[in-house]
């Protein structure tokens, strides 16, 4: 899904491209700084992530901003109606990606469950105006909950032994978590994404002989990244 972003954004540069070229030369008479043109880079990128990434609430809702915010700058829609409308339309946005985020993906979510029952096998790990590394090179790695608060953790796995599911929860809350996967593995994710983001780099397909790594990402003003 990677070549699909890719390929639209490639798309829309030949396009604008061809447009400056034509006017150029006096063919054509095309204004491509439009009243609004701007939400094109809320509208874009928020179209992208909806077809390819794993928080699609978030992308839609950003989508759905992005062309609001051009209807307003075309005069359809009103500022001052829009504004005053900003805080419920949050309320309610957040409300969905909480409920969406355990009915999405209904076994993902239940694995989840399964695996943080037993609290036994997750180690703390927490950053809180500070910064924390946990590297588990040449050790068994059975789950861990990972914290950043004004602060950052990294999670190095990549020389892990990894032998069964396991479990990372990912919280960053005004901060920043960075998890090192190794290639012997899957990755399933489930994030909530407020006002952040949980970018997953990785792109592998699923192999049922390999054990599953199932990360759990709450970004709140804050960043979760797999790689």
């Amino acid at each position: 899904m990677k070549k699909f972003g890719n390929i639209l954004w490639g798309v829309v540069l030949i396009v604008i491209g061809v447009i400056f070229g034509l006017n150029a030369m006096g063919i054509t008479d095309i204004n491509v700084f439009f009243k609004g043109w701007w939400t094109l880079f809320i509208i874009v990128p928020s179209f992208i992530e909806l077809i390819r990434g794993d928080s699609k609430v978030w992308s839609f809702i950003w989508l759905v901003v992005g062309i609001v915010l051009l209807l307003c700058a075309q005069s359809i829609l009103s500022f001052s109606m829009i504004s005053k409308l900003i805080l419920p339309f949050i309320l309610v946005m957040v409300g969905l990606s909480i409920l969406f985020k355990d009915t999405v993906n209904k076994k993902v979510g239940s694995k989840i469950k399964e695996l943080n029952s037993n609290k036994d096998n997750l180690q703390e790990y927490c950053a809180t105006f500070g910064a924390q590394q946990a590297n588990f090179a040449g050790e068994e790695f059975t789950g861990a909950n990972l914290d950043a608060v004004f602060g950052s953790v990294e999670l190095r796995l990549e020389k892990a032994n990894i032998t069964k599911d396991a479990i990372v929860n990912a919280n960053a809350i005004f901060g920043g978590i960075e998890i090192t996967v190794p290639t012997n593995v899957n990755i399933k994710v489930k994030s909530t994404p407020i006002f952040g983001g949980t970018s997953n780099k990785i792109n592998t397909q699923y192999n049922e002989s390999l054990p599953t790594i199932y990360i759990n990402s709450t970004a709140i003003f804050g960043g979760v990244e797999i790689k």
